[in-house]
């Protein structure tokens, strides 16, 4: 029998759906986190003593660093789950980019955006 080259219909379509779930979620999660840098629904210590305020400045901008952070790491991940849509699409989804071969369901089901197998994983 020959080795199986893509994924069937049915397999896309559950793909599909497990990106679009993943995909609403990391969504909303983004906003979560754009919002809290906008200070949407702030309560800082704009009311409070100079002298906390002062104090708390040196937090607060270490904490924006950090959620910048996770706000750039999860805008990348909506990306990849956004490029793994059209890969679906295109009729690319689940061949890996270095071997060619098919990158196991299993893999797939867990990790949905990956682009590469194990063994090309492994091989990095």
């Amino acid at each position: 029998m020959a080795e199986k080259t893509k994924y069937s219909k049915d397999e896309l379509d559950e793909f599909r759906g497990i990106i679009n779930e993943k995909l609403g979620k990391a969504k909303e999660d983004l906003q979560l986190l754009v919002d809290q840098l906008s200070h949407k629904d702030d309560h800082g210590t704009d009311d409070t003593s100079p002298t906390f305020k002062l104090m708390d400045e040196g937090s607060e901008v270490l904490s924006r660093e950090e959620i910048n952070q996770l706000a750039a790491r999860q805008q990348k991940f909506v990306q990849s789950l956004e490029n793994a849509l059209i890969r679906i699409s295109n009729g690319t989804y689940g061949v890996c980019r270095v071997t060619g071969k098919l990158i196991a369901k299993e893999r797939l089901r867990i990790v949905p955006h990956a682009t590469l197998s194990i063994e090309a994983k492994n091989a990095q």
